[in-house]
């Protein structure tokens, strides 16, 4: 399948479908917030199931097609305990590579991080610096 996203390419090979100015990761917020909330729960369902249980393979199939639904868009889900729910938008501030991120408990986009600090190196947005 052939996306309309541009590839950027980062030292140390990383490469993005697609980098967000901070509007366009805002305007994509809404749809972000739902696939997050399909995550976390079919992640619960799996969790409370017993292993040999016969609907194992057809959650994480769900599960599966969920994440890959936020990477199409060119976003990556970064919380592998499945609990709060983060997701990072590459963008530039600065003339730098970053990461905005996002939380589901957070009502607006509104903290970014370096991508080598990840979720520790997390900022606030700058006010008077406009997200490229």
């Amino acid at each position: 399948m052939t996306t309309p996203y541009m590839i950027a390419r980062l030292p140390g090979s990383m490469e993005f479908k697609r980098l967000f100015t901070q509007r366009e990761a805002e305007s994509a917020l809404p749809l972000v917030r739902q696939i997050v909330t399909d995550v976390l729960e079919t992640a619960r369902k799996i969790r409370e199931l017993d292993e040999s249980d016969g609907e194992q393979p057809r959650l994480q199939a769900e599960l599966e097609e969920h994440l890959l639904e936020l990477e199409d868009m060119g976003c990556f889900f970064k919380d592998w305990n499945f609990s709060t729910g983060l997701v990072d938008f590459p963008a530039v501030i600065d003339g730098e590579t970053v990461f905005l991120c996002w939380r589901s408990d957070e009502s607006e986009l509104a903290w970014y991080h370096p991508i080598e600090e990840g979720y520790q190196g997390r900022r606030p947005l700058p006010e008077t610096s406009p997200v490229e």
